[in-house]
């Protein structure tokens, strides 16, 4: 079953959306949200494989939501507005449906859910590395066999991580949250939606806004932890 979150502030449009749904026998609706915030408790809650996300909401909008979210479900867009699209694919949205939604650009927006969500279920049965392991990077005609623990930050960009370690900063074709399930928490830690850190690269930590932490590196590069990420950190580290 894929668990699934509607957030849409139109309640019409949410029942509306449901009954089109059960057309799909393997799509489980465990929640519904009218607006960012209650969307935000109710995915920290269920966390969800599937997000049905309206982006037009009261005071946050739908790309609000996604920039608050660390571990970002699989989501499809509904809107009435066609101008959002381009964004919406920026954001690694896996389709971007237009309100009235047809039933035939629905089945084609699940059967690519179903794809991307076997896709990260497949990626996560691989074996969490291990500190000490050795991995092969590649980078156009530039090749690496590298210790895991001599990568000090690796960031996001797009459908792309960025990794550094030594002087070189090599892009492999990975999501960081593809990268996350594969990494041993004993060594890196998710600092927010788009840098994982080396723990034993962090100089100094700095009370932040928001209840956050300003993480200085070794190599000076300052990361931003989310206020969410920082409560997971102390509960990590503390004694």
């Amino acid at each position: 079953m894929i668990s699934t979150i509607i957030v849409d502030d139109e309640r019409l449009a949410r029942e509306g959306l449901k009954g089109m749904l059960k057309e799909f026998t393997d799509i489980q609706i465990v929640a519904e949200a009218a607006d960012v915030d209650e969307a935000l408790e109710l995915i920290d809650r269920h966390k969800p494989q599937l997000l049905f996300l309206d982006i037009n909401m009261p005071e946050k909008n739908g790309f609000d939501l996604l920039e608050e979210l660390i571990e970002t479900p699989v989501v499809v867009f509904t809107t009435a507005y066609n101008e959002f699209a381009i964004k919406a694919f920026e954001k690694n949205a896996i389709d971007y449906l237009l309100k009235p939604i047809s039933a035939d650009r629905l089945r084609e927006a699940v059967q690519k859910a179903r794809k991307q969500i076997e896709d990260i279920r497949v990626q996560a049965q691989r074996d969490v590395l291990q500190p000490d392991e050795k991995v092969f990077i590649r980078d156009g005609d530039r090749c690496w066999y590298i210790k895991l623990e001599d990568i000090r930050l690796i960031e996001s960009a797009g459908n792309y991580a960025k990794i550094h370690f030594d002087r070189y900063q090599p892009l492999i074709h990975r999501t960081l949250n593809s990268l996350d399930e594969r990494l041993s928490n004993k060594l890196f830690f998710r600092a927010n939606r788009q840098q994982i850190i080396n723990l034993n690269y962090i100089d100094k930590i700095e009370p932040f806004f928001n209840s956050g932490f300003l993480m200085y590196l070794k190599d000076g590069t300052k990361v931003e932890v989310s206020r969410r990420q920082a409560v997971k950190f102390k509960e990590m580290m503390s004694l």
